[in-house]
């Protein structure tokens, strides 16, 4: 977990967010299945407020500010904190590290550069598209004999990977379609398409501090 640092809060946990990040999604998805309520705060990157730069100097979304001033700000342990509060699908239970740590560390490598080859001074991102293939072979290779990344069951490996599976998907759609991988096609449709990603995927205006806060949170979801 990073560094605590204490600024001053409203009642509830306020989450700086981006519509679009994957990191941010996961965390969302998080706070979702375990009903935690936050204020959410939807940011554009290019002109990040102050308001979450004094919390969180990295600059990066998420960033999630207890009541009581703690920040965090990374997406895992948001996720691990909202499910230790809360957990009732069970998903710390199938929680893989080390598969977790494949996809933020070398897939997302591979995801960047093949995603934005003209970030990084290069003619295209083919190299790390054949690159990302072979990790998401593997992945297939694991869904063939349990019909989750977690398990038998739904759970936080599946859901802290997913984000970043549907972008490099987005990427080029109708090659990856045609890639030999039906069972990770299945289990990306599913994900894409199911309630809780619907849920998640609600489009807010770039946050204001003259705003009302927007309450974030699976039984109430509205402006007040």
């Amino acid at each position: 977990m990073s560094a605590l640092i204490r600024v001053q809060t409203a009642e509830l946990p306020i989450l700086y967010s981006f519509r679009r990040c994957p990191y941010a999604m996961r965390a969302r998805m998080a706070l979702w299945t375990s009903g935690t309520a936050v204020e959410l705060r939807e940011v554009v990157l290019r002109d990040k407020p102050v308001e979450m730069l004094t919390a969180s100097p990295k600059g990066t979304v998420p960033v999630l500010i207890l009541a009581d001033g703690t920040v965090i700000d990374e997406s895992l342990e948001i996720m691990r904190w909202a499910l230790a509060g809360k957990n009732p699908e069970q998903w710390l239970r199938g929680m893989d590290e080390a598969l977790i740590a494949a996809n933020d560390g070398p897939f997302k490598h591979a995801l960047d550069r093949y995603k934005y080859p003209h970030r990084y001074e290069l003619a295209d991102g083919l190299k790390y598209r054949n690159e990302g293939i072979v990790w998401l072979l593997g992945l297939e290779r694991r869904l063939d004999v349990r019909p989750w990344l977690s398990g038998t069951k739904l759970g936080i490996t599946d859901i802290a990977i997913f984000p970043f599976i549907r972008q490099f998907a987005a990427t080029d759609r109708t090659w990856f379609d045609d890639q030999p991988m039906p069972k990770l096609h299945h289990w990306l449709r599913t994900l894409c398409a199911g309630p809780l990603f619907t849920a998640i995927m609600g489009k807010y205006p770039r946050w204001q501090p003259s705003d009302k806060p927007t309450l974030f949170h699976q039984h109430e979801l509205f402006r007040h």
